[in-house]
This record gives C-alpha cells, sequence and structure tokens, in this order.
C-alpha cells in the first residue's frame, strides 16, 4: 500500500531542510553571524517523531545554532530515531552509521542520536557505535540543548528517564512540511497494551496536552500561514482523558474549526472504541474538518483481536454506522497478517473482509515479532514465508478495492489542496488524502497554480491509488 515506506518520507525531510535551512543559514550569515555552529538532522518514523525532531531543531535555533540541510557542513547532527519494529530500527541504525561518516568527510563535531532507539537500547548504543557523542531519550526533548553543548564539550550525555515529556506552546518549532502544512500533536504515550506493540515502553502512559495549550499552537501555526492541521496521537480519540475525565476530542475539532486562516482539520489514529456518535456529528457538521477517518482495526477475528489486546467489536456494523452518520467519509486502515496463532481460515476472513467491507484506504503490514512485548511469548508463531505470502494477497485485494472506488470519483468535482507541478500537471490532495501515506490527485489548468492553493477540480480519470482531473475553479481561495 502507497505509504508504506519511509524511504520517500526521507527524501522528503531532507528537501524541505534543505530548502528552508539553506534560507535561515544565509539569513543568518548576511547579519554577521557566520561564525554560528550548524545543526543538521534527520528524521526517521512517524509524524508524531517528526513533530520531536521539529521541536528540537527549534529549541537548538533558539539557542543560537544555525540550521543547515549539507549534512558535511554540519558542525552538529542529530539522528531521530525509529524502533517500532525490526526493519524500522534495522533502517535507524543503518542511518546512524552512514551519518557517523560525516566525522571523517565533513567538519562535524558533535553527532546526537535521538528517539525510540535511544529508549529502547539506552547506553549500549554508545558501547556498540562509539562514533555517537550523545543520546537522547523519548522524554527529554525539551534537553537538545544541553545535550548538544555536553557532546561539543567531549562529554558524551546522555538524557535519559522515565518518560514524561509533553510539550508546551512556548517552545519553539522548526517546520519541516511544506508552510501550508503542519502536524499538531495532541498527546504522548499510549495507555492501550496491545499485545504486539513496543510504544507504551518506548513513549509511556498516554498524557493528553492541556487543550490550551494546543489550542495556542494552532493558533501560532495558522499566524505563519499554515492551511491544514493533521491531528496525531497514538490514540487521538483518547486525547483529554487524563486532564479532564473524558474524552473531548469533539470538542476541541469544533475549536479548532473556529481559526479563520485554517481551511482543513484532519483527524489520524483514531481507536475504534473512541469512535462516539458525538465525534460523528462533529466530521458532518463541521465544515473544516475532513470527512476523513484514519481507523486501524488491525484484524477482524475476535479470537485473533483478544490475542492482540485489541477491542473485539462489530467491525462491520462500526463502518456501517460511521458511513451512515458521515456521508461521503473516506475510510483508512490498517490490517496486520501473519499475527501468532493465523490460521488460513483467519486469513481468508480478513481477505474477505477488506473486500467487502471496502475501505478508500487500506494498510497492509506483516507482524513482526519484537522482544519485549506479549506476543513475542506466544505459541504458533506464523513463518516469514507464508506471512509474505498473506501480505502480497491482501495488498493485491487492498488494490483492486482501491481503484474500483477511485473509479467512482469520476466525472465528480473535489477540492484540491495544491502542492507542486510535475510537467504539465500540478499535483495536491483531496480531502480524502492524507500527506505521506495515500494518493494524489493530479490535474491540468488553464493557468499556473502555486502550492498552497485551493481549486476545485473535476476528476476524469482514476489510479489505482492516485486521480487526473482538470481544474474547473481558477479562482485564488
Amino acid at each position: 500500500m502507497r505509504g508504506n515506506s519511509r524511504g520517500e518520507f526521507l527524501l522528503y525531510f531532507y528537501f524541505l531542510v534543505q530548502y528552508y535551512g539553506f534560507w535561515i543559514s544565509k539569513n543568518l550569515a548576511s547579519k554577521g553571524f557566520s561564525d554560528l555552529l550548524y545543526v543538521g538532522a534527520i528524521s526517521l518514523g512517524c509524524a508524531k517523531n517528526r513533530v520531536d525532531t521539529e521541536v528540537m531543531l527549534g529549541l537548538l535555533g533558539a539557542a543560537g545554532y544555525g540550521i543547515t540541510a549539507d549534512l558535511a557542513a554540519a558542525d552538529v547532527l542529530v539522528v531521530n530515531t525509529c524502533a517500532f519494529i525490526t526493519a524500522a530500527q534495522r533502517e535507524s541504525v543503518n542511518t546512524v552509521l552512514e551519518a557517523a561518516r560525516y566525522k571523517e568527510q565533513g567538519r562535524l563535531r558533535a553527532f546526537v542520536v535521538a528517539g525510540c532507539l535511544v529508549e529502547r537500547h539506552g547506553t549500549a548504543l554508545l558501547r556498540e557505535m562509539p562514533e555517537i557523542d550523545g543520546l537522547l531519550g523519548t522524554g527529554k526533548i525539551d534537553e537538545i540543548a544541553a545535550v548538544v553543548a555536553g557532546a561539543l564539550r567531549g562529554e558524551k550525555p546522555v538524557a535519559l528517564g522515565d518518560p514524561g515529556y509533553v510539550s508546551g506552546p512556548e517552545q519553539p518549532r522548526f517546520l519541516t512540511t511544506p508552510p501550508y502544512t503542519a502536524y499538531l500533536k495532541l498527546a504522548e504515550g499510549c495507555s492501550n497494551r496491545c499485545s504486539f506493540c513496543i510504544i507504551p515502553a518506548l513513549r509511556g502512559r498516554y498524557r493528553s496536552r492541556r487543550r490550551e495549550d494546543i489550542l495556542t499552537e494552532a493558533a501560532l501555526l495558522s499566524a505563519r500561514g499554515v492551511r491544514e492541521l493533521i491531528l496525531v496521537a497514538q490514540d487521538t480519540t483518547r486525547w483529554g482523558l487524563d486532564l479532564y475525565g473524558r474524552a473531548e476530542l469533539p470538542g476541541l475539532l469544533r475549536e479548532l474549526a473556529r481559526l479563520d486562516g485554517v481551511r482543513w482539520v484532519r483527524l489520524l489514529y483514531a481507536y475504534p472504541t473512541g469512535i462516539s456518535d458525538e465525534l460523528l456529528t462533529t466530521l458532518a457538521e463541521e465544515e473544516k474538518v475532513c470527512r476523513y477517518l484514519d481507523l486501524p482495526l488491525q484484524h477482524v477475528r475476535s479470537r485473533l483481536l483478544k490475542k492482540m489486546n485489541r477491542p473485539v467489536i462489530d467491525v462491520a456494523g462500526l463502518i456501517r454506522r460511521v458511513r451512515e452518520a458521515v456521508p461521503g467519509v473516506t475510510l483508512r486502515t490498517t490490517f496486520i497478517v501473519g499475527f501468532p496463532g493465523e490460521t488460513e481460515a483467519d486469513f481468508t476472513a480478513l481477505e474477505a473482509a477488506v473486500r467487502e467491507l471496502a475501505f478508500d484506504r487500506t494498510g497492509v503490514f506483516a507482524y513482526s515479532r519484537e522482544e519485549g512485548t506479549p506476543a513475542a511469548a506466544l505459541p504458533e508463531q506464523v513463518s516469514w514465508r507464508v506471512k509474505q505470502e498473506r501480505l502480497r494477497r491482501l495488498r493485491a485485494a487492498a488494490r483492486e478495492v482501491s481503484l474500483t472506488r477511485n473509479r467512482r470519483l469520476v466525472g465528480r468535482e473535489v477540492l484540491v489542496l495544491t502542492e507542486g507541478a510535475r510537467g504539465r500537471f500540478f499535483y495536491g490532495r483531496s480531502e480524502a488524502d492524507a500527506p505521506e501515506v495515500d494518493g494524489s490527485v493530479y490535474f491540468t489548468a488553464s493557468r499556473p497554480v502555486a502550492a498552497g492553493e485551493f481549486v476545485r477540480v473535476r476528476i476524469t480519470r482514476a489510479r489505482t491509488y492516485d486521480l487526473v482531473g482538470e481544474c474547473v475553479d481558477p479562482e485564488l481561495r
């Protein structure tokens, strides 16, 4: 499924830091700050990790460092790692080893590794990779400037501890997204305790950010020109429960929708049992809240859901309720194949559900046996060969459904947030497309269309994940 690879995200991050880092470095140098120490950064993993990287860059900028995308010209390099599954750990380790070469090839003086890999392996990383000059865990993001300073002094600083960090609106952020889009983190950590997931051990229990802090940051982002706010957390539907005694997401969505400069408010990472009638009413009534629901289900068989420590629900009933309450809603989900004990009958039921429930967007992943999780100790582990075969089959089914769903849009008009141009086509995303994980809308127009501009596009052709059309509303919005 489109968006399963982190490679595109990493290249996109490089491009954005290159663009903005060059601009900042050039302006600082023109004002007599040519003796600044410059920081480069690489961010791996999810959007929540990306926000952490942006905060770290903001804090370092506030501490007097310049920011550069030319890693060979960086005095300080920060790699923010992911360790969600074994493949992510492998990518993080390889990236760290590759980045460490700048000590020989560039002018690197301090090499700091941060994030989930640090939280998972701690000071063992210093023993295994002596090139590292400092470590920063997920709960110590606000100590990045002190860790960098210590690394520059040759102290090998380590900032680890129980994850308890929650960002405030006063912390600066260096956006790595295009200027019209930003992620807005609602909470840290997770308390759901899925048996296959290591996140609670790496990120701690669920900790909601205060309402006023979220709204203040959203207003600041809007003032900077952000038109699309993308709400993220390990479980967005749980937001507010620990602070206010009840889930308060619907009210927060309505408050965010009142921001004048914001056109779209998009919701990611919803939990199945958190889909309340109040939330669905908000999605249906608020024009600025995207009719888009990211609802990771993981499986449809009750026996496996119990072993996953996931809620056992009537999936078909939930999907029917969502579609009836929010006409035109786009539904994204993710499924895991090859979980311990999954039989061929279980997989066949899952394959049938993907076709029958007809999700608009489906991500499929093979189960990864992670040390330290309850599922790793379960009997009946599925072989790698069987997992790969089921992965191939379910992705094929999801592709067929995606193409069928897209063909239904031919002849309709959709609102598109323009992101750029390729050849004779402009491209962007509709309300139904989240960045990095969903498809794009390619379109022709009678005049140049700027990135960040909203236009109406009539769909003329459907592809498996993307749509093609023509702009019918060239008026600036």
